[in-house]
């Protein structure tokens, strides 16, 4: 029954007077947090709860920071595996023992820090003299540890400091070999290939590599990864005479093996193969490539004679669906994922080498002499921007062996503690520039990275970003000329028929050449997307002050979260426009040059500054 003197009871508002009108209450301050007691803990327990003034207390009080427990186990080994800094740093100075041998698998104090991930407590043990090459009972050393439980920095940092990467423990089993047995990550596995770390060791037990372990473990990430970037053989037979290659392939229809992965096992077997020739020569890498390289052109020069064809044009859909679903067949056969990046800059290619021959041969006479040397010059325009845009460096962040080890050390000893995604690469090994990205295509981080483009084959960044513009004008230009010279040359040669529509006047254009109507159909395509993008590029250059990655990806930085997803890094149209194209505009702006492949650049203000989200390595 309700209570009319305490109404508010249920609510835990007993006793409290409530405010008049239909309002909410007002809040009252949040009560302190309450300390805990730890007067009555004894060292040990104390050292595992991190209540340093107890332990303080209690060694100053007289105890042996090196007195074992019942188990054996050290105050420094509590304090490792629990990650207590202060306890560790106070523990040392009063003698601890840094390599003390205790408990069931008679570990030191490092152990235990690398079998937890405890960058932390691994740094200080190691600055006090740690020795990670010790072996615990069961014959592993901190690397074999940290490798098999997925701790990626401690890893990096162990190998950093000297640790051999592919030193084997008690039974031959390296690091990599744990890591492909244990992780189902990428990395370690990848971490411990980038440092230099070798797959062809083998077991004494058994004789497997890291990838006769990937295998048994079905670990794709690992397989794919030792296979696509370790170089990993598949012809290494085992102590049972097996070979990673044989595994696979009797498991070669199961979904955990993986399309890359089935993809080079058959190249793998046919390249072996020396009786079925045909089937050789299509898994060749050099001719899959000029596969890649000629069909594109082949393809638009077959389809514009299927067009001219004098047949219905019901049996010419019928040839071009026929055709183009044969090449469709060709294609998954004969490409693999690398192979089919480079394909859009093959049509690329191939389209406008058609639309020279199309110039010369049609247009040309029909336009004159001046017309021809505008439309080389914007050719020539487009090349140079086009070369720049596809071979030129787009800003790849590089780094030594030192440098690399250096960045890890730095960055793991650092006050901080550990690193930051946002600012680390752990594929690289680099220190990541403020606006750089990695790459997942070209495989490499890239200063100021706006995206990958397929069209040019290559990533835009902070050194070829200009010319990337400059090849989307040029190429507009061109297609606008190319449009231009085709209804100069249909005007002359076919005439327009009187009182025809548009549609009539079109029609009536491919029938009277269907080669040239079809590379004008080319050029109308070309002319719409190169137009949509140079406008979306623009934009976001001039207007917004932020590259393409930073727009669709914005709620993952900081400094734009901060800022309501609006870029820090604009100064308003016109001075964005003098910084990306580093012109004064006669004296009114002043350019603002910055190097983006510097890592030593600091985020921008970002107030009110959100608080950091803690990071995690498996």
């Amino acid at each position: 029954m309700y209570d009319s003197t305490c109404g508010a009871a249920a609510s835990g508002q007993c006793g409290k007077s409530q405010p008049d009108g239909d309002g909410p209450p007002p809040r009252e301050p949040p009560q302190a947090p309450l300390e805990r007691d730890y007067s009555g803990f004894d060292i040990v327990k104390a050292t595992q709860y991190g209540a340093f003034g107890r332990v303080k207390e209690l060694v100053e009080a007289g105890w042996d920071v090196n007195q074992p427990d019942h188990e054996t186990v050290t105050l420094l080994h509590w304090a490792a595996i629990n990650n207590r800094r202060e306890i560790i740093q106070y523990l040392l100075t009063k003698g601890a023992t840094v390599d003390a041998i205790g408990g069931e698998l008679q570990s030191t104090p490092l152990h235990w820090a690398t079998r937890q991930g405890h960058l932390e407590a691994t740094v200080l043990l190691l600055r006090a003299g740690a020795d990670p090459t010790l072996r615990d009972a069961e014959g592993c050393a901190c690397l074999h540890l940290a490798a098999q439980f997925g701790h990626t920095a401690v890893v990096a940092y162990l190998v950093a400091r000297g640790v051999a990467p592919d030193d084997p423990d008690a039974a031959g089993m390296t690091p990599l070999m744990w890591a492909c047995w244990k992780v189902s990550a990428v990395d370690p596995a990848r971490l411990l290939l980038t440092l230099g770390a070798s797959p062809r060791p083998t077991d004494r037990s058994h004789g497997n590599t890291a990838l006769h372990w990937a295998i048994l473990a079905r670990n794709t990430t690992a397989i794919s990864t030792l296979i696509l970037y370790g170089d990993a053989s598949l012809d290494v037979p085992n102590l049972r005479g097996v070979t990673p290659l044989a595994m696979l392939q009797a498991n070669a229809d199961s979904l955990w093996v993986g399309a890359k992965v089935s993809d080079k096992i058959k190249e793998h077997s046919l390249a072996a193969n020396k009786k079925n020739i045909f089937r050789r020569i299509t898994y060749d890498k050099k001719f899959r490539w000029w596969c890649v390289v000629v069909m594109p052109f082949v393809a638009f020069y077959l389809t514009g004679l299927v067009l001219e064809m004098d047949a219905p044009y019901l049996v010419k859909a019928f040839l071009l669906v026929c055709f183009y679903a044969l090449l469709h067949f060709v294609s998954n056969l004969l490409f693999d994922d690398d192979l089919k990046n480079i394909f859009p800059l093959s049509v690329y290619l191939a389209t406008k080498i058609w639309f020279y021959i199309t110039w010369v041969v049609f247009v040309m006479a029909a336009v004159g002499p001046g017309a021809t040397l505008m439309f080389g010059l914007c050719s020539a325009a487009l090349w140079y921007t086009f070369l720049r845009s596809w071979r030129s460096d787009p800003g790849v962040i590089t780094a030594s062996r030192q440098d690399k080890f250096r960045t890890i050390i730095e960055l793991s000893e650092s006050s901080r503690g550990g690193f930051e995604p946002a600012r680390f690469c752990s594929a690289c090994l680099v220190r990541r520039p403020l606006r750089s990205k990695h790459c997942s295509v070209c495989n490499r981080c890239v200063a100021k990275f706006d995206h990958h483009c397929p069209w040019v084959g290559n990533c835009i960044g902070a050194k070829n970003h200009l010319y990337f513009i400059g090849f989307l004008a040029s190429l507009l230009m061109m297609c606008l000329w190319m449009l231009w010279g085709g209804a100069q040359y249909f005007l002359a040669e076919c005439g327009v028929p009187d009182g025809a529509s548009v549609a009539d006047i079109l029609l009536s254009w491919a029938q009277c050449n269907a080669w040239l109507a079809w590379v004008m159909l080319n050029a109308a395509f070309h002319l719409f997307w190169v137009t949509v993008l140079t406008c979306c590029q623009m934009y976001l250059v001039v207007c917004l002050g932020m590259t393409t990655n930073e727009q669709l990806n914005r709620s993952r930085y900081r400094h734009f979260v901060a800022r309501g997803g609006r870029s820090p890094f604009t100064r308003g149209p016109l001075n964005n426009c003098a910084d990306f194209f580093g012109c004064r505009f006669c004296g009114l702006v002043s350019p603002r040059p910055r190097d983006w492949a510097d890592p030593t650049l600091d985020e921008p203000d970002t107030e009110p500054m959100l608080p950091r989200e803690p990071h995690h390595y498996v």
